[in-house]
């Protein structure tokens, strides 16, 4: 399977979607924070690796913690993977800590810090 494959783009998203419901409704380690969402999966075309590309809007020690519960419940994850999906080879789950919704957060705040300061220098 290619990388670039529509093949490779279907499992993916089908991956993704499979993880986020996973993670919220099977895994119940209270170390992983409700606010906890997958926003990409990429699956090696042999189909043995995947990384899971998570993002958990809270402070720095939720977003460890919510890692680290998720680290250790990664096993649990992929057994359920493997039942909920048709593979020949599921694969062995890396999560992956995604801060580019909060950077783009900040970015949008001082954004509009500043256009209001150029506002009230006018």
């Amino acid at each position: 399977m290619r990388k670039n494959s529509r093949k490779s783009a279907r499992l993916n998203e089908e991956v993704m979607h499979e993880l986020s419901i996973i993670i919220r409704d099977e895994i119940k380690d209270p170390r992983i924070h409700p606010m906890t969402s997958v926003t990409l999966v990429e699956v090696a075309p042999d189909l043995k690796t995947c990384k899971a590309y998570i993002s958990v809007l809270g402070d720095e020690k939720e977003q460890q913690d919510t890692m680290t519960g998720l680290n250790s419940a990664a096993g649990y994850a992929r057994k359920c993977l493997a039942s909920s999906l048709n593979l020949r080879n599921t694969p062995e789950i890396r999560f992956m800590l995604d801060q580019s919704i909060e950077y783009g957060i900040r970015m949008s705040k001082k954004i509009d810090g500043l256009m209001e300061k150029e506002g009230r220098q006018s």
